[in-house]
């Protein structure tokens, strides 16, 4: 991914503590690709310049890992989409315009119907 401006960061996010996960799992999350600004959050018109660079791969135990992008729905929220020409359901962050991806920092996405929460445990360069 050469070429892409500074604020590139690839971000890591792992299950935190939830009912069936009182440790969290860090073989459940998700690791992505987006620009963020100074403080942390999804820079909107680098997105838009970069859609294609903006990339999810969401990995599970016992699965095959699932290879989407990082979409902006309408309205203005975030979501990951893994079937890009289909209708298959997004799966949406709650809040990400808000959000600050920052090691330590929490973040929620919706599964299907139920909402779960990740830790972000890594911020690189791309």
């Amino acid at each position: 991914m050469t070429g892409l401006p500074h604020g590139f960061k690839e971000v890591r996010l792992e299950l935190a503590r939830e009912k069936d996960h009182p440790e969290g799992a860090r073989n459940f999350g998700y690791v992505f690709v987006a620009p963020l600004d100074a403080n942390g959050q999804i820079d909107h018109d680098q997105w838009a310049a970069h859609r294609d660079a903006c990339r999810v791969v969401r990995f599970r135990p016992d699965e095959t890992d699932e290879k989407g992008h990082l979409v902006r729905k309408p309205g203005g929220s975030w979501a990951f989409r893994y079937d890009i020409t289909g209708d298959d359901e997004d799966e949406a962050g709650y809040r990400f315009n808000d959000e600050r991806f920052v090691v330590g920092e929490y973040v929620s996405l919706k599964e299907e119907e139920a909402f779960h929460t990740f830790r972000v445990v890594s911020v690189e360069p791309v």
